[in-house]
């Protein structure tokens, strides 16, 4: 498991060097909000494409789940987006059942991301407090994978 997020981290921080310019969305929430990425200024944000179908993304929302928890007041914040066709109420029910504390938003297969390609799920986006789009990585990601690129990334500004 080392290995794995290691790995990850090596993978961000290289793709770290491609920042793109400042990035913003606006996407639906099952909550009934509306979110828009450039309403989290100042915070990391941790974009999270994924879908309930997905083995490696059901795998991957126990580390967000703690990820959020533990920096949702401070320094960043998960926000998962639903990348599949489905009903925002059996959408819900797994949220429910998974006991998600970060907020779900939903993007319809072929719409436009403006975040950039989705290759596969999961695909994760993080996005500087800036707003900038400093890394992307297609598949799982760990919690601490994030942390670990975070610190680097914050020590080089």
């Amino acid at each position: 498991m080392k290995r794995v997020g290691l790995f990850l981290s090596v993978i961000l921080l290289v793709l770290s060097t491609h920042a793109s310019a400042t990035a913003d969305f606006s996407l639906p929430g099952i909550d009934g909000k509306t979110y828009r990425l450039s309403d989290y200024r100042g915070k990391w944000v941790v974009v999270n494409y994924w879908a309930t179908w997905c083995p490696p993304c059901r795998a991957e929302i126990p580390d967000l789940i703690e990820f959020h928890e533990r920096n949702k007041e401070k320094k960043a914040v998960v926000l998962g987006v639903a990348y599949e066709d489905i009903s925002t109420a059996r959408l819900q029910k797994f949220v429910d059942k998974f006991a998600i504390n970060y907020p779900i938003l939903k993007l319809e297969p072929g719409s436009p991301n403006v975040l950039g390609p989705i290759p596969g799920l999961p695909t994760t986006y993080l996005v500087s407090p800036k707003g900038k789009i400093v890394a992307q990585q297609a598949g799982m990601i760990t919690g601490k994978a994030i942390e670990k690129f975070i610190r680097k990334y914050t020590d080089t500004e």
